[in-house]
């Protein structure tokens, strides 16, 4: 009868913690190791519902027993993060900030929901959207908000010396090379580099270089994608970005490959590529 006791005491603490100190999530495919106190750490969120629970057995496993949850696993980390010390670091530029408001949402962070949302409403009110389309003509009533903005810009670039935004550089390029004429491959022919961001700063940063016929007249403060340079060295460009205090911050490309001539090996490849440059 002494050895039944402590026996049963056991049993019982078992009972009251069902979840183990260090637990495994899977969230989408992507694990996250983490503390019970730490999922405990807001109370009324999915989170403390799930793992303050007594009945282990309701909560969805994997094959190999960890917990699982079927949200963005990527995004997961910063909502674990907030629930680690409940603040919000995000990286510079960050572009989901509409998802992750919805992953908090999901997960009930009501606060996370308020960090989020202002910044959103503020991008919004500004008519920045960069998925929004830039009209050819400014609608009645919008010019002079854009002129008012415009005049404070230019009296903070006269403070600081310049302004923030993006230039993207697009250009298609090929070179021929065959199979066993390595020497007489015609290497990089870059046909023509385009411009694409505001106006103002496509002129501030190459001036006369800037080939504008394929769109003239358009007001400083507008976007353009029609500009293009009068010259084709890559590295002019990125020599007159950097002197403007540009960096590079992105970049993509496609590329295809095609035969020459039906009687040859020679191949023909092309490509279209960009480079993303921001300037704070």
């Amino acid at each position: 009868m002494a050895l039944a006791e402590p026996a049963g005491c056991a049993k019982a603490s078992e009972e009251d913690k069902p979840f183990p100190d260090i637990i495994e999530l899977n969230v989408g495919g992507q694990v996250y190791i983490t503390r019970h106190p730490t999922l405990l750490s807001v109370p009324g969120s999915l989170l403390w519902e799930m793992f303050s629970q007594k009945n282990v057995r309701s909560l969805a496993r994997d094959s190999k027993g960890r917990f699982f949850v079927d949200r963005d696993g990527f995004l997961f980390r910063y909502i674990l993060d907030y629930m680690r010390d409940q603040q919000l670091v995000l990286p510079e530029h960050f572009p989901e900030r509409s998802r992750l408001q919805r992953e908090a949402e999901y997960f009930m962070l009501p606060e996370l929901v308020k960090m989020l949302a202002p910044k959103l409403s503020k991008q919004n009110s500004l008519g920045d959207d960069p998925c929004g389309s830039d009209p050819e003509e400014p609608s009645p009533g919008t010019e002079p908000a854009r002129s008012i903005t415009s005049g404070s810009a230019g009296a903070a670039a006269g403070a600081e010396g310049r302004r923030a935004g993006f230039i993207t550089i697009g250009y298609r390029g090929s070179y021929t090379l065959g199979r066993d004429s390595q020497t007489d491959a015609k290497f990089r022919r870059v046909a023509r580099i385009m411009v694409c961001g505001k106006t103002a700063l496509a002129k501030e940063v190459f001036g006369d270089t800037l080939n504008e016929s394929r769109d003239p007249d358009r007001p400083p403060e507008r976007y353009t994608s029609r500009y293009y340079l009068k010259f084709t060295f890559l590295e002019q460009a990125f020599d007159r970005l950097a002197d403007a205090g540009f960096h590079m911050v992105a970049c993509n490309s496609t590329g295809t490959c095609a035969f020459a001539h039906d009687q040859t090996d020679d191949r023909i490849w092309t490509s279209y590529t960009e480079y993303v440059f921001y300037r704070e």
